[in-house]
């Protein structure tokens, strides 16, 4: 049974950052006159997709769901921003979607450990997955940039793939959160 459990929800994660790639992150902010204004962010909701997966379904379906990610965009099939195929290991996106793995796997084993579906703790594992996430990605780039892999300089790439969308997608963590307590709730995760 907890086979079956494992595999629903590296199912469902897949899924969800399969299509969470394809939504653009934005903030609905209310207005005094009851009016919304809708404030784009320059991200979209693949990353949080990963973290939800793992805060809900736990750190073995994160982990499966991210590796089969992984490996549908690695056999040409355009899923990934810049599209996909074997080329993209060597691209400096590689490394962010390559920190999928410990983010998920390490964002699940710390929401297990959270009492009581607590906002605060699920949210600072979303940020604790973000950051592994970026420690990834960084990582990459540092060695790209040591091997002459890419033409743009060390900071261009950190400010284009780090430093801009890092702040949208802290802003997220509080929202990943609620939507963890909620979907915990629903499924009965404790």
């Amino acid at each position: 049974m907890r086979s079956i459990t494992t595999l629903s929800g590296a199912l469902a994660g897949l899924m969800m950052i399969l299509v969470g790639g394809m939504i653009p992150a934005a903030l609905i902010i209310p207005r005094s006159d009851l009016q919304n204004n809708i404030l784009s962010l320059p991200s979209s909701w693949q990353v949080p997709s990963v973290l939800i997966c793992a805060l809900i379904c736990g750190a073995k379906s994160g982990l499966i769901a991210v590796i089969a990610y992984i490996t549908i965009g690695l056999v040409y099939l355009p899923i990934f921003h810049g599209g996909g195929s074997i080329g993209y290991l060597v691209t400096p996106d590689f490394g962010y979607i390559a920190g999928f793995i410990p983010a998920a796997f390490i964002t699940g084993h710390l929401a297990r450990r959270v009492v009581k579906n607590d906002l605060l703790q699920l949210t600072l594992c979303a940020i604790t997955g973000l950051i592994l996430l970026h420690f990834c990605g960084i990582l990459n780039l540092i060695i790209g940039t040591i091997l002459n892999r890419w033409p743009e300089s060390f900071l261009e790439l950190i400010i284009a793939y780090t430093l801009s969308p890092l702040p949208s997608q802290v802003i997220l963590c509080p929202g990943i959160g609620l939507i963890a307590i909620a979907m915990r709730r629903i499924l009965f995760v404790e």
